[in-house]
């Protein structure tokens, strides 16, 4: 004690008989010292592996990135070079991807973005962008490749002080990020409450030669600690905050998602009829946006479909619904993506939630082992899909990056059966999303089982090549774009995958051209 200062002990005994919750933030700042976003960022130097916890919006930090790209900006103006390379779970906010990205504050980022700002100045250059397996990045960065990391900063709802963080709504790949890092900087928000304790399963593998298996048999199963470990010699400071991960609600369902996610059910439901999904139905993974969520819709107004659980990277507002009304027993995920609305909800009745629900790392959610072992149903969606089943989920006509691959490649090559949705046709029926050859490959027709559009349902498995193309154009392709593609395959030279070359990308070059793949004429590319 003699070692406080007069003036931490006068607050101590102050808070003693008054407010448990402030006493335990002076233990912190006895511990730790708390310091502004503007301090946490100057220990960030030009050229540093910068990691952040969270997964999507949820569990990212929400204050130090903005002070960190108005330091770029400052030392930008005085002429002197700052940039840091961004590592994340997955997605983040504009709180770090958009405001790192305006100030040019980024040289290299991985593994996945949703930002405009990011996705415009990595298109350009400006960022190196590579894109990664989501399940790979905690593990490649254990193993060097990626060099060490100088800071990882993590959103908390609690710190001790002997290293002990339990974290909030979202966890990515931050017990790799902190188990690495030089330095921690803590964002202690306030405004996540004091009920997410116990929802976390922080477990990180061994490396190999000595990694043995995963532990999870089943989704519910528990196999770490429900707080983050680390060493508390590294952490620098505390930043005190009070923020909601402001995620927006998503678009409601059209027409064209409602019947997406209703040939999905279809799917499903005869599947389970012809015996080739146990009557006991398979966990679930679903991807993200509102394709994901009619799908979900639909299979909580199923009465064929049994209740269910889900083994799953992002758990969204419509699982938390199928909960409620007992359709989905329990979800396993690495991100409560909820709209604010949803969090608040969530947290209200956490009682009934909590024997439902458990977060983990991005390495252990979206871990192959454990996808295969558990035999999940995996739902993506798909920018474009070719006629013989390779899909693009990633690249805007072949060059323009949108998102990344995310982590639909662990799921979609691990699954007892991959499924991949989109809707025949955008902007306005002037892109069909069924091209002869897709533009950029991401998974393979290896890979994919069933494809599904707001047309119909291909079911790939057991096809050859041309099968699969009469099956796709028939069933998936609009009815607008149908015969074109018809047209397409009698280009074709022969073999086992009858393509023409000088064709394959028609639809793709007369887009470019003119704007709308309708005009395509294959008489162009026959001279």
């Amino acid at each position: 004690m003699r070692n406080l200062h007069r003036a931490k002990l006068l607050k101590l005994i102050d808070f003693l008989f008054f407010d448990n919750e402030k006493l335990n933030l002076i233990l912190i700042n006895m511990a730790f010292p708390f310091i502004t976003a503007e301090q946490a960022a100057e220990f960030v130097k030009n050229g540093d592996n910068v990691g952040f916890s969270g997964f999507t919006a949820a569990g990212t930090p929400k204050f130090v990135a903005p002070a960190i790209a108005a330091k770029a900006k400052k030392e930008h103006e005085e002429g002197r070079p700052f940039k840091i390379n961004v590592f994340t779970g997955a997605s983040t906010n504009d709180n770090i991807d958009g405001e790192l990205s305006r100030a040019n504050a980024v040289n290299i980022r991985t593994p996945y973005q949703s930002c405009k700002d990011t996705r415009n100045s990595l298109n350009c250059h400006e960022i190196h962008y590579f894109d990664m397996h989501l399940s790979q990045l905690s593990q490649n960065l254990r193993y060097g490749f990626f060099g060490k990391i100088d800071v990882a900063v993590i959103e908390a709802r609690e710190v001790s002080d002997n290293g002990e963080i339990l974290l909030g709504a979202g966890v990515g790949n931050i017990p790799t990020i902190a188990q690495m890092a030089d330095k921690i900087i803590i964002e202690l928000n306030e405004h996540i409450p004091a009920e997410i304790r116990g929802l976390h399963d922080i477990y990180v593998p061994l490396d190999p030669p000595y990694r043995r298996e995963i532990p999870i048999y089943k989704p519910s199963d528990r196999i770490g600690s429900p707080y983050l470990k680390v060493d508390p010699a590294k952490i620098v400071g505390i930043v005190k905050t009070n923020s909601s991960d402001h995620v927006h609600d998503f678009a409601p369902l059209d027409e064209t998602t409602m019947r997406i996610g209703a040939n999905v059910c279809k799917f499903l439901i005869g599947e389970l009829r012809a015996g080739r999904i146990p009557k006991e139905f398979l966990p679930l993974q679903s991807g993200v946006g509102n394709i994901a969520n009619a799908v979900l819709h639909g299979l909580g107004e199923s009465k064929e479909i049994p209740t269910f659980e889900m083994y799953t990277e992002v758990i969204q507002d419509a699982v938390l619904e199928l909960m409620e009304m007992g359709k989905c027993r329990f979800g396993s995920t690495c991100s409560l993506t909820f709209s604010d609305e949803t969090m608040d909800k969530f947290f209200s009745n956490i009682e009934f939630f909590r024997d439902k629900v458990v977060i983990r790392p991005g390495e252990i959610s979206n871990n192959p082992e454990i996808i295969r072992r558990l035999g999940l149903i995996t739902m993506n969606t798909a920018l474009e899909a070719d006629i013989f089943g390779n899909v693009n989920s990633t690249h805007v006509v072949g060059t323009k990056m949108m998102n990344g691959i995310g982590g639909s490649g662990d799921f979609t090559r691990n699954a007892y059966i991959s499924i991949f949705s989109c809707p025949s046709v955008t902007k306005e029926g002037k892109i069909s999303t069924i091209v002869p050859m897709v533009s950029h490959l991401d998974h393979s027709e290896h890979s994919v089982s069933v494809l599904i559009t707001d047309q119909g349902i291909a079911d790939l498995r057991g096809k050859d090549p041309e099968e699969k193309a009469q099956l796709i154009i028939e069933n998936c392709a609009h009815p607008a774009y149908r015969p074109l593609l018809r047209d397409y395959m009698k280009l074709g030279k022969g073999g086992h995958t009858p393509h023409c070359l000088k064709a394959a990308f028609g639809f793709h070059e007369e887009f470019i051209k003119s704007g709308n793949m309708q005009n395509t004429n294959w008489a162009e590319y026959c001279k």
